[in-house]
């Protein structure tokens, strides 16, 4: 018997369930891991509103580590007691049943806390940064949410190479935060209007690349802060998901392109995910990139958790421990 944080409809945080569930043998293909540690993300909470529509019921979470505790036939790569990772649905347990193919040894030198407050959001940013944009040495590139998840290790590893990161925060408690993420550059979104900021920061010129995951509020601000031919990146909705956009308008605000990706898409190759994992792995051990734990909360308390995130409450990497 294990518990599990289930939802049977969507909803508020309210409809988050702490229940009990029977866990069988590992089948051919799987092991039992005991989670340590779980990452709490926005796509959890997407799912849970029905924004992102799931099937029902489901056992919601994106990311955790744990350790092994049994192997089920077939298993080669793995052994009891090993410490392993993984980004994928069902992570809010106790314990679980998973394909060993999904997960990842820890390497170590990284803690669990830490590993579960950077898998999704690592290799996210791995996505972003390699796939949707290239972000090379020297390009300037505006940042959303900057003290947050996501957006704490993206302003970190661009800044490692060479990028000049303009970040934006909700409040002024966030700053120095963003500042201490490598933004060279921080605005409060809140108190002015961020493209003429930007603006006025790159000499009228503007980004190469907008990395936005606040959605409905910014994306208008998002494109009109973009140099010619610069990328718009929308991978989040905090504020609502954005409408659509016609092409003609992309092309009167300077031949603009938008993209929309998912971590699914990335990561479905092994070797994508392999890739991802390893750059991550390797900037956290070097210490260019560190993953702040802004707070963590028991997994029978997920629901306050997500109150916490969704009313931006949050700074850092939210994690829950079972």
């Amino acid at each position: 018997m294990t518990k599990v944080i289930c939802i049977h409809e969507t909803g508020g945080p309210e409809v988050l369930s702490w229940e009990d569930r029977n866990l069988e043998n590992p089948t051919e293909g799987q092991v039992r891991i005991k989670h340590t540690a779980i990452g709490l993300n926005m796509i959890d909470c997407y799912q849970r509103s029905g924004l992102y529509p799931i099937d029902l019921p489901m056992i919601l979470g994106s990311e955790a580590t744990g350790v092994v505790q049994e192997i089920g036939p077939g298993v080669k790569n793995l052994s009891t007691g090993q410490r392993v990772t993984y980004s994928g649905r069902g992570a809010y347990s106790e314990e679980r049943n998973i394909d060993a193919k999904e997960l990842i040894a820890l390497p170590n030198g990284i803690e669990d806390q830490t590993a579960a407050a950077m898998m999704l959001k690592g290799m996210t940013v791995h996505m972003l940064m390699t796939k949707c944009y290239a972000v090379k040495a020297g390009d300037t590139i505006l940042v959303h949410a900057a003290a947050g998840g996501v957006g704490s290790i993206m302003c970190q590893w661009a800044n490692s190479i060479g990028a000049t990161v303009i970040g934006t925060v909700g409040t002024d408690e966030k700053i120095k935060l963003a500042e201490s993420n490598g933004c060279k550059h921080v605005i409060n979104y809140s108190k002015a209007k961020f493209s003429s900021e930007v603006r006025a920061l790159t000499n009228g010129k503007g980004v190469s690349v907008v990395y936005d995951s606040v959605g409905l509020s910014t994306y208008k601000e998002s494109l009109s802060s973009l140099e010619n031919f610069g990328v718009l990146v929308t991978f989040g909705n905090a504020s609502g998901p954005i409408p659509g956009i016609a092409p003609l308008e992309l092309m009167q605000l300077g031949s603009l392109s938008v993209s929309r990706p998912t971590l699914m898409n990335y990561t479905s190759v092994p070797e994508l995910r392999e890739k991802a994992s390893s750059d991550l792995f390797s900037l956290v051990l070097q210490g260019k990139i560190k993953i702040e734990v802004g707070q963590t909360f028991p997994l029978s308390k997920t629901a306050d958790a997500h109150t916490a995130i969704e009313n931006r409450k949050t700074t850092g990497s939210t994690v829950l421990i079972p």
